[in-house]
Order: structure tokens, then C-alpha cells, then sequence
């Protein structure tokens, strides 16, 4: 079975700055891949590429059987993006963003009830999204990207703005993604709290990527296990 993601040689500029430099990942189906490495790494760029919002400019990427460089929407609808920002309508509802988050990805039976209920939305469905609170926001975004049924889920320092409750639930629906034949690209800082969820990590620097390629693709790299550095690259790009 091919990859949900195969990159090779993966470059894309932000201006005149190759936010990556030549990357090569592959992500198969039900795995989840944490990405680590510091600021300016590249990481927030790497998610973007896969979900089609920044251009390839060399190299090869194929997501979900989608070749990014012919087509870089059409592989959207069987995937769900969670950044920093929630994407949702102030004066809709909880439950009528979450509907027409649904109704936007073709989804034939969305599973309304059970996302709200996954992260603790139930008690707000009528609530406006203008009037939520920002741990509360965060929550709909998840549930957003949940109830889209998506095949790859890309998750952006997902922990951020979360209390307890929220972490856990977030850590649940990773946990289980393998389960339901959904992959994970996640990045994060927080690597005490996300390696654990992960099946392997790759870790960014200037645009380059150690560890992106699972034990049965490599020729000479070592172990994940051997590439969990702290990279202290530092710029003005992720």
C-alpha cells in the first residue's frame, strides 16, 4: 500500500528563503509522526505543503494520492488542518460550525453528537463562537477537524491553549488514530508530552529533516530513538 505522504526532495520558499531545503517523509496509513526541531525549522511550512496552502517548488510530494505538484486541492476535503486559529464563524453556533465544517468536506453521515461530545462541547452547542472562551475555541477547532472524518489530520503545537480536560481528549483522539487507519503529522514542542503518542519522529533543522523516512525505506540512517535531539536552530520562520 503506498504512503498517506511521500515527500522527496521537498523545497518551498517563503520569498527568497527555502523554508525546506530538500525533504524527504514519508507517513503511512494509521501512523502518527511527531515533527520537533526550533523555531525557523521549517515545521509550520512542512504541514502547510501537505495540505496544499504552500506551493512546491522542486522535488516530489504526494499526499493521499495527490500529486501537490499538478494538484494541490482536490486531496483537501480528506484532510483536516488544526493551526492556531480556528477558521470558524463568530456569530454561528458551536454545533452550526461544526455542521458546516461538514457539510463543506461532502461528509454523508458527520458524526455531529459524538465530536461535541469528545471534547466537552455538548453543554455549548448554542453557545456563538464569538462568546467562547479561548481554551473553549481550541476544543471546536478539534472537533471541527474530527467531524470531517479525515484521513491524515495535521496538528499544529496542539497542546497550546488547552487545560487538562482539553489535553486529554486531544491525547485520546491521537492515541486512537491508528486504530481508525487515520495518520498524524504532529508538531509540537512539548516532546515529554507527544512522544509517547508518536510511532517515530522527525526532526527539522534549517529546512532539512533526520529521521523522515520509517526502518523499512532507510539504507543508512539510524533509529528515531537515536535522532530525539534538542535542535536550537532559531529564525523567523517555522
Amino acid at each position: 500500500m503506498p504512503p498517506v505522504v511521500r515527500l522527496r526532495s521537498a523545497v518551498c520558499l517563503l520569498g527568497r528563503f527555502p523554508a525546506l531545503a530538500g525533504v524527504d517523509l514519508d507517513v503511512g496509513e494509521g501512523e502518527v509522526v511527531l515533527v520537533s526541531g526550533g523555531n525557523g525549522a521549517g515545521k509550520t511550512t512542512l504541514l502547510r505543503l501537505l495540505a496544499g496552502l504552500v506551493p512546491l517548488r522542486s522535488g516530489s510530494a504526494w499526499v493521499l494520492g495527490s500529486d501537490l505538484s499538478e494538484d494541490s486541492k482536490t486531496h483537501r476535503r480528506q484532510l483536516s488542518l488544526v493551526g492556531h486559529e480556528t477558521g470558524c464563524y463568530d456569530d454561528l453556533t458551536v454545533a452550526e460550525n461544526v455542521r458546516f465544517a461538514a457539510r463543506a468536506a461532502n461528509v454523508a453521515d458527520p458524526p455531529e453528537e459524538e465530536v461535541l461530545h469528545q471534547f466537552g462541547l455538548t453543554p455549548l452547542r448554542d453557545v456563538v463562537h464569538g462568546r467562547l472562551s479561548a481554551g473553549q475555541r481550541r476544543r471546536l477547532g478539534f472537533a471541527i477537524a474530527m467531524v470531517r472524518t479525515p484521513k491524515l489530520l495535521l496538528l499544529d503545537e496542539p497542546h497550546a491553549g488547552l487545560d487538562a480536560e482539553g489535553r486529554a481528549a486531544l491525547d485520546a483522539m491521537v492515541a486512537g488514530s491508528p486504530a481508525a487507519g487515520r495518520s498524524v503529522v504532529l508538531v509540537s514542542h512539548e516532546l515529554e508530552r507527544t512522544r509517547p503518542l508518536a510511532a517515530r519522529e522527525v526532526v527539522l533543522t534549517a529546512g532539512q529533516a533526520h529521521g523522515a523516512l520509517p526502518e523499512s525505506s532507510r539504507a543508512v540512517e539510524g533509529p528515531a530513538t537515536e535522532l530525539r535531539e534538542d535542535t536550537t536552530q532559531s529564525g523567523s520562520r517555522t
